[in-house]
């Protein structure tokens, strides 16, 4: 988002991080909320410019794997769509996935790394391990590139290479759903490429999952909702808002970025400008509580707003908090 474009097209304060009734800093954003019938409801900030949405992208990845034959149970099927954290239940599946092609770990280009999940990478470390590629958040998503690579007889030592078949294909894929060409294919933490949309096309891609009635997109999308704790971990903020948003998909991506979409076909997307973590959750809680989301009767409500809720420490109790504001 260069400094260079119109003050419309900039990312705005969406919240504040008070701190004993003092606001001692600002998170600036932009987020985007479609209606049923995919038309823009609202907006705050630059919501058409491209971004790059990081591992957001990963569901849209993984239906363009399944549109190149990758055939994988649900519960794998999640775990390609996934930023794991590192459990065992996740490593266990990703070895799962490369066995289906009769492959192993050892084929994964994912950096070395820790399980993402604190409890987990402490489990590893006294256990004597050490960081591996299958226990980096992304090996789900290069499991499946791996097998999808040899389903089609692709080269496997390359896949990460953005004019291998395999990315060009998922590319064909992404700027489907998406309804935008790519603007920018950069690299991501894991060394796949990384396609940027704007939060229109990101929230518009990830509807047209939730509302498929069938096909891929549909085995996408009841993979998320069978089985939300691949998607993510069994101790996220990810998980805790699908199970309060029954038939919701959603994926959360590094840099702050987030999309929600609902069962008949409402979505959301948003990214902070400054990429910090601690606010995503919040920014998320706040445009489903703008859109009356949080009030439906199918909807557990105060889970939502729980998982918008960060309360800043001073000695040890609470004084302050990080408050949406658009």
């Amino acid at each position: 988002m260069s400094s260079a474009q119109p003050a419309a097209e900039m990312p705005v304060v969406v919240a504040e991080i008070q701190r004993s009734g003092f606001v001692e800093g600002h998170h600036y954003g932009s987020v985007v909320a479609l209606s049923a019938d995919g038309a823009v409801e609202w907006s705050v900030g630059a919501v058409e410019t491209p971004i790059l949405p990081r591992s957001c992208n990963k569901p849209v990845q993984a239906l363009g794997m399944v549109e190149a034959g990758l055939d994988l149970p649900p519960d794998l099927l999640a775990l390609a769509c996934a930023s794991h954290s590192g459990e065992p239940f996740h490593i266990d599946g990703v070895r799962r996935i490369l066995a289906t092609a009769g492959l192993d770990e050892s084929l994964l280009l994912t950096p070395a790394d820790y399980p993402l999940d604190d409890q987990a990478r402490e489990d590893v470390i006294r256990a004597g391990g050490a960081k591996a590629p299958v226990l980096m958040n992304c090996s789900g998503k290069h499991a499946a590139m791996l097998v999808t690579c040899a389903v089609n007889g692709w080269d496997l030592a390359t896949y990460r290479d953005a004019d291998h078949p395999l990315q060009v294909a998922l590319r064909t894929t992404f700027e489907r759903l998406t309804g935008e060409a790519v603007d920018t294919v950069a690299v991501d933490g894991c060394g796949a490429p990384l396609l940027s949309t704007s939060l229109v096309g990101l929230a518009r891609a990830f509807r047209a999952l939730a509302v498929a009635e069938d096909g891929p997109e549909r085995r996408i999308a009841e993979a998320i909702r069978a089985f939300p704790q691949n998607v993510s971990g069994s101790r996220r903020d990810e998980l805790t808002l699908l199970t309060a948003l029954p038939g919701a998909i959603g994926k959360a991506g590094a840099e702050s970025c987030y999309a929600v979409a609902l069962p008949d076909g409402r979505a959301f997307a948003l990214k902070t400008d400054d990429g910090a973590p601690r606010v995503r959750p919040v920014l998320m809680a706040e445009a489903l509580r703008r859109s009356g989301v949080d009030a439906e009767e199918w909807v557990d409500g105060e889970a939502v707003r729980r998982t918008g809720e960060l309360v800043l420490l001073g000695g040890g109790v609470p004084v302050g908090r990080i408050a949406a504001c658009f």
